[in-house]
């Protein structure tokens, strides 16, 4: 292939596209660029195997750390298994590319992406998900293309087009926006409670540069000769299908007009209207006959699905009610609770709504339980808020064997972490490390709003000071033609048969998470604007169901929360309260029964369920780190007499010896004739040594300051 060297260039800021240079045998490779950050993108076809009935797209993203100059940690120092962070590019890329192929391509599709360079500005998904598409159409296969991604920040009142790491980290927005010819196709944002109009104008204004992106990748495209070309789909019998919709439709349109809200009942009838409607007619035809033939478990159950599809879809269309009865904008039942678990679990809520059942539990810990980021190509080194998301299989009333999390749940709760996190206090006025984990008991859409609701009701019960409550709802969408309706949070079978899952969380002031997902090709800005603000009444609807729940953060923690104290020493004393090979924090801990935790800018965090403990570790560990000088006054404790002198504790955890010279302003024979140990004694610091030792007297103690060294000590 001839090497094609392209430049795009976004407010001064160059992504270049190059081709034909690497990955030669690949079905098509394209190494995309902006600034030092560099990733290859291969897309490869291969033949479908017997049997498939979807698509099967693997799209796999990976970071070599040699990427960032890094060598891995561990003993067998390669990369290991994926961050979280490279799990969610994944599906990044993964999501804008899926309904761009063809519905009855069944070919095996594979998409890698890898992260050979990488700076600390510019972050390589965006980047990533442009170059997937620009492989696919090298590689000539079906694909409703071309598509792109950017990402948008907020810098003060200005939207700016793929911002770095340090701008996403001081703006209010970070949107990624992809779209297609045809529109928006995927949408993924967080946001510091900014209002709906303000995200739709990001949305607008990410859109026209991704289209600049398409252009470009058409220019490219006609340069080497590669046509847009989507295949015909193969030739269909539909002998079967005809056969399943004359006897299934009228009894499907029955089920589906009694609004039945439970999708236990429904489905459990619809089941019987395949077997006796359908299986039951295609087991009395010949052995012979083609519809028989044809008619395995796998293909009756597609064109029955494909026939409840139509069905659904006609209902919401043209009678503009839903299958369970509600109107287009209606939220389901909800209802909350809080601290259903023992208080030994910090903070407890249960959310429904409907038949969605979500369990959130949250844990408060210390700042060494923050998450360490360290063997990753990113800036950020920890997390100290962290949302995980269980989906279990009897949620949905099915056995499957249980497996690590996948990508869906990895995700879920990457989606609710980002709602939260605008409104957690901030580490210096909330010091703890915190653990939310959402368990999905029952699922019937939108679990993952589910869990933002849950969570953020587990937090208040917990005592975590949030800035305000998050909601969140999900919202969806029928288009037949021109005909558009947008429904307001979905169950399960509308996402499944409909044509968009739209999460939007957010608090009474503004949006802190967006997350779009599509099945068609695209969508109008217009249409993505009226779900945006469709879902800002059921947020606040959901919103009031929580606050008649609990309103505010509760004012004392769980008796087991364990109970933070924070002080900041000078660095330079950092190797002091460690002590060598750890023996001195070593020993606090051990007398106190706290946990330590240093910070390499001196911040110290005691942690522990017993108040008083936790005092005397601070008293010692501020004892031995403040700064003395000479004259300064203490009532000290002897602590032992040896023949030259006596040794005192004027601070916790510090000592000074007074020599034998200065106990007294007359000759002391022995050093028992005036001190005993555990006695108390006023002291002043004669002098500091080279070696900082700390050399006491008793001499030349004026009154006014024994009395302010007593008034220290008893405060």
């Amino acid at each position: 292939m001839v090497e094609i060297d392209k430049s795009i260039s976004f407010d001064g800021r160059d992504i270049r596209l190059k081709i034909g240079l690497l990955a030669p045998q690949a079905g098509g490779a394209v190494l995309i660029q902006s600034g030092d950050t560099a990733v290859l993108v291969t897309a490869t076809r291969s033949q479908g195997r017997e049997g498939i009935d979807f698509l099967p797209l693997l799209v796999d993203y990976e970071e070599r750390l040699y990427a960032g100059g890094k060598i891995p940690g561990g003993f067998l120092r390669r990369e290991g298994r994926p961050p979280e962070k490279v799990t969610l590019t994944g599906r990044l890329i993964d999501r804008p590319l899926r309904p761009l192929f063809p519905s009855w391509l069944r070919d095996d599709i594979q998409v890698v992406a890898t992260t050979l360079s990488m700076d600390e500005q510019v972050p390589p998904d965006v980047l990533a998900v442009t170059g997937a598409s620009v492989a696919i159409l090298l590689a000539k296969m079906p694909f409703y293309g071309p598509m792109a991604a950017v990402r948008v920040g907020l810098v003060g009142d200005d939207f700016i087009i793929n911002p770095t790491y340090s701008e996403i980290k001081e703006g209010e927005l970070d949107l990624v926006v992809a779209g297609s010819p045809d529109g928006v196709i995927m949408v993924e944002a967080s946001a510091n409670q900014l209002p709906e109009q303000d995200i739709i104008e990001a949305i607008d204004f990410g859109y026209e540069a991704a289209c600049d992106l398409i252009q470009a990748q058409r220019e490219i495209m006609a340069e080497l000769g590669i046509d847009f070309v989507v295949e015909e789909r193969p030739p269909q019998d539909f002998a079967l299908e005809n056969f399943i919709r004359d006897r299934a439709q009228e009894p499907i349109r029955i089920i589906l007009s009694r609004f039945e809200k439970d999708k236990i009942i429904r489905n459990a009838a619809l089941d019987e209207v395949k077997a006796n409607a359908v299986e039951s007619a295609i087991a009395e035809l010949a052995e012979d006959d083609p519809i028989k033939v044809a008619a395995t478990s796998k293909a009756i159950g597609s064109v029955f699905k494909d026939v409840t599809k139509k069905m659904m879809r006609k209902q919401i269309i043209e009678d503009g009610v839903r299958i369970d009865g509600r109107k287009l904008d209606e939220v389901r039942d909800v209802s909350c609770r809080v601290g259903v678990l023992p208080s030994r679990v910090h903070g407890t809520a249960l959310f429904n709504r409907g038949l969605t059942q979500v369990l959130s539990a949250a844990t408060l810990g210390t700042p060494g339980d923050a998450q360490d980021l360290g063997d990753d190509l990113h800036p950020q080194q920890d997390k100290r808020y962290l949302h995980h998301y269980n989906f279990p299989p009897y949620s949905v009333g099915e056995t499957r064997p249980m497996r690590s999390p996948g990508r869906r749940e990895i995700g879920h709760g990457a989606l609710a972490e980002r709602a939260l996190l605008p409104v957690l206090p901030s580490k210096e006025d909330f010091p703890y490390v915190i653990r939310v984990v959402s368990e999905i008991l029952s699922s019937d859409g939108s679990t993952s709003m589910g869990s933002v609701c849950a969570s953020t009701l587990a937090l208040m019960d917990a005592g975590v000071p949030l800035s305000q409550p998050v909601s969140g709802a999900a919202m969806g969408l029928i288009k037949e033609g021109d005909e558009v309706r947008i429904l307001t949070d979905i169950q399960a079978i509308e996402d499944f048969l409909g044509d968009m899952d739209f999460k939007v969380a957010g608090t009474d002031t503004g949006i802190t998470a967006l997350q779009m997902d599509m099945k068609i090709k695209g969508l109008p800005l217009d249409v993505i604007a009226t779900a945006i603000r469709q879902a800002k009444p059921a947020r606040l609807h959901i919103l009031q169901k929580m606050l008649s729940t609990i309103d505010t953060p509760r004012k004392e923690m769980s008796p087991f929360a364990p109970r933070l104290l924070t002080l900041k020493i000078d660095p330079e004393f950092i190797g002091l309260v460690i002590g060598p090979g750890g023996k001195t924090i070593k020993a606090i801990t051990e007398e106190t029964g706290v946990k330590i935790d240093i910070e390499d800018d001196g911040t110290v965090t005691i942690a522990g369920n017993d108040g008083e403990k936790a005092q005397r570790a601070y008293s010692i560990i501020q004892g031995m780190t403040r700064k003395l000088n000479a004259g300064d006054v203490y009532v000290g404790t002897v602590t032992r007499i040896i023949p030259i002198g006596a040794f005192v504790e004027i601070l916790p955890g510090k000592e000074g010896m007074i020599h034998i010279s200065q106990l007294a302003d007359y000759r002391v024979g022995k050093v028992e004739d005036e001190l005993a140990v555990n006695d108390e004694v006023i002291v002043k610091v004669r002098e500091i040594d080279n070696k900082g030792r700390i050399n006491l007297t008793r001499l030349n103690i004026h009154p006014d300051e024994a009395v302010a060294a007593r008034e220290a000590l008893n405060k």
